[in-house]
């Protein structure tokens, strides 16, 4: 089947002109992940996106969400980070009904938990707590809080931990609650298509083995030698081309709300994998239009570190025109009869061109449609870049030494042992 991603670097020009300079690179970085010669090889199972759930869990996998959706009202996620962005990410994008998946353990907000337990007063919950160790502060200290609640009947707790190992196990081996599990060789930023996120993504009424199935076919285009044919090449490429010549930020930006927790997800991917050792890409994201009419001035005019990715959705209608008014007070008849998806299109059009214009870079991530297949695809699309694009920088794409310093302070804060 025809890959549903294109990635169009027309607007990327001249600072790149072309990406034979970088292809000795990325085939060096390609060759590294696959034989496992790359810093971190031991995190690098996410590269079979089939292989990554043996069939047997999944089918339990599967089988909780068929069981728990129409006896459940809400299922409340509790984790940080990889543990609920990625399933969060895919959820938004395309569920029917986000709010049946509510999130908990991301913060340290005691309003946050408060106005969630309010909305979770009198429904039936199913709980799915996920912490590869189960001593991480965020989702440990909210795992003991919902277990207190008394406003809500809290039907079934599933647990995605460690297989062998690790306090959470130890808790759901005590209470009895079903495990299911955080691969050894994948990471949580890249634990989408594991159990980490297939379980709520399925329990949200989604398809969870097209997601995996566009994942798989995205894989086999991403090991292709050739910048022309691979996406994940030609993306890796680009945005390192740019950031050695001074573009430190890349801003990912779309013009669908429901795709920000898929930016939310890639911020993460992609910061935690490349900022260490001095080095890396500082990522940040946009809501456009919402953010042209805020930091959209900084990024037209301000300082020039900026390249820019935007993602784009190539719907052919949202069956939702614009009406005419014979009277055309707000003189807006000339989009009168346009579909919103091509006003849409037309706004990212503009804005493309005067960023660049304005010496903004940018690359354009093109996707045939908004579905399971194509989401899917997008995510094994961006791993595998974000892979290649460490590799070409030279850093552990796999490790985040960075992030144990607040928790370090925290511990010796707090005085624990």
């Amino acid at each position: 089947m025809k890959l549903p991603i294109k990635v169009d670097i027309t607007n990327a020009a001249p600072e790149v002109a072309s990406l034979d300079g970088v292809l000795d690179e990325l085939n060096a970085a390609n060759k590294a992940l696959k034989e496992g010669t790359c810093p971190g090889a031991d995190f690098t199972g996410w590269l079979k996106p089939d292989a990554i759930v043996p069939d047997s869990e999944l089918s339990r996998v599967k089988a909780a969400a068929e069981r728990l959706r129409p006896s459940t009202d809400v299922m409340l996620v509790i984790g940080i980070g990889g543990s609920y962005l990625g399933s969060r990410a895919v959820i938004e994008a395309l569920a029917e009904d986000p709010e049946k998946v509510m999130y908990l353990g991301c913060n340290t907000s005691g309003r946050y938990f408060n106005a969630v337990k309010k909305k979770l007063a009198g429904k039936r919950v199913a709980v799915n707590v996920i912490s590869k160790s189960g001593t991480t502060l965020e989702p440990g200290v909210a795992f003991r809080l919902v277990r207190k609640l008394d406003n809500c009947s809290i039907k079934e707790i599933l647990v995605t931990t460690d297989a062998r190992k690790g306090a959470l196990l130890e808790i759901a081996k005590k209470d009895g609650y079903e495990t299911f599990t955080v691969p050894d060789n994948v990471g949580g930023r890249y634990s989408v298509l594991s159990s980490v996120g297939l379980l709520p993504i399925a329990y949200a009424g989604i398809d969870i083995d097209a997601l995996v199935a566009g994942a798989t076919e995205c894989a086999k285009a991403c090991d292709a030698e050739s910048v022309e044919t691979n996406p994940a090449y030609r993306y890796a490429g680009v945005r390192n081309l740019l950031y050695r010549g001074g573009k430190s930020v890349e801003i990912l930006a779309s013009f669908e709300p429901c795709f920000h927790y898929f930016a939310e997800w890639w911020k993460q991917l992609y910061a935690e994998s490349e900022g260490k050792d001095g080095k890396g890409i500082f990522t940040a994201s946009a809501d456009f239009t919402t953010d042209l009419h805020s930091i959209g001035q900084f990024i037209q005019d301000g300082t020039r570190i900026f390249a820019e990715t935007f993602v784009v959705f190539e719907d052919e209608s949202s069956d939702c025109v614009v009406p005419e008014d014979k009277e055309n007070i707000d003189k807006l008849n000339y989009v009168a009869g346009k579909d919103m998806n091509y006003v849409s299109d037309v706004a990212y059009r503009a804005t493309a061109k005067a960023h660049r214009d304005g010496g903004v870079p940018n690359i354009t991530i093109r996707l045939a449609s908004l579905d399971e297949r194509t989401i899917g695809a997008m995510i094994y699309f961006f791993e595998k870049a974000c892979g290649l694009s460490a590799g070409l920088t030279g850093v552990n794409a796999f490790n985040q030494p960075g992030v144990e310093a607040y928790k370090k302070n925290m511990r010796e804060i707090f005085g624990a042992e």
